[in-house]
């Protein structure tokens, strides 16, 4: 038995791996040879996902404005089948919607869900604040007001998108100084509906120089060691993106669905104040 393994082995040609059948594609490690090009799709599908998602969020795709899978394919140089795969997902974030018969839109900004977002990201985000006006270092409080310079900068030089990519970073560090960056993390999950709505909102006249006041006053409290008043400032200054719904959504009625509640920007107040985070 032995013998013939050997004189089958002895028969293959020259540079044919043992146990391979020639002009047969060997299976690899992790399965088969058609995993790289599943690998490549996939690689394709998550970067026309992160581009297209960054153009509705940053409403450089407007709602109602319909995205060509042909189109699209053609951009990245790679079949329909990465985009269909990438529009699914987007669907599912609620940033497209997708009609059989008539083809793919960008999904208009839902009124109802701004509320419960902002509610969720309030909560994450005084927890971070809190912990971070406990924990702050010097060179942290620094960094915090070197970001408050750039957001002056860019609103100096009207470089909207330069100014709220500021305001993301100025977000994530508090979060990163309390030791929870995460927190961050799951508030971008739940906040792209309100961004798209933020955007209309910076070029608002006093807009942007409202915000900065805010940013202000909350790096304030943080260095102050106050964890009570930066909790306090970051829930009106969340609290506060409810405000200008219904102006924005009149000057813009096409780009939205549904309506907001009455009471939606109203925040409830604390009745007692809570421990500081240790």
């Amino acid at each position: 038995m032995a013998s013939t393994s050997r004189r089958a082995l002895d028969a293959q040609p020259p540079g044919t791996a043992p146990g391979t059948v020639p002009g047969k594609t060997p299976k690899t490690v992790l399965g088969t040879a058609k995993e790289p090009r599943l690998s490549a799709r996939a690689t394709a599908t998550a970067e026309i996902y992160r581009s297209l998602r960054g153009d509705i969020v940053a409403m450089r795709r407007k709602p109602g404005e319909p995205i060509v899978e042909k189109h699209v394919a053609e951009s990245f140089g790679v079949s329909r089948t990465p985009v269909r795969e990438a529009l699914l997902r987007l669907a599912d974030d609620g940033l497209v919607e997708i009609f059989p018969q008539s083809g793919t839109f960008v999904a208009r900004i839902p009124v109802n869900a701004l509320p419960e977002a902002v509610v969720i990201r309030t909560s994450l985000e005084c927890t971070a604040v809190r912990y971070a006006a406990v924990r702050a270092a010097r060179s942290q409080i620094a960094a915090l007001r070197a970001n408050i310079l750039l957001q002056q900068e860019t609103m100096a030089a009207g470089d909207l998108d330069g100014f709220h990519e500021a305001d993301e970073a100025f977000h994530s560090l508090i979060s990163e100084i309390a030791g929870f960056p995460g927190l961050w993390n799951m508030a971008q999950q739940v906040k792209m509906q309100v961004d798209r709505y933020r955007r209309l909102t910076l070029p608002e006249p006093g807009r942007i120089p409202h915000v900065l006041a805010e940013h202000g006053g909350i790096v304030d409290a943080i260095a102050a060691r106050d964890p009570a008043e930066a909790e306090r400032l970051m829930t009106i200054h969340l609290g506060a993106l409810l405000e200008s719904v219904p102006n924005t959504q009149g000057a813009n009625p096409f780009f939205f669905s549904g309506a907001q509640p009455d009471d939606s920007s109203k925040t409830p107040s604390k009745t007692k104040t809570e421990s500081t985070p240790s």
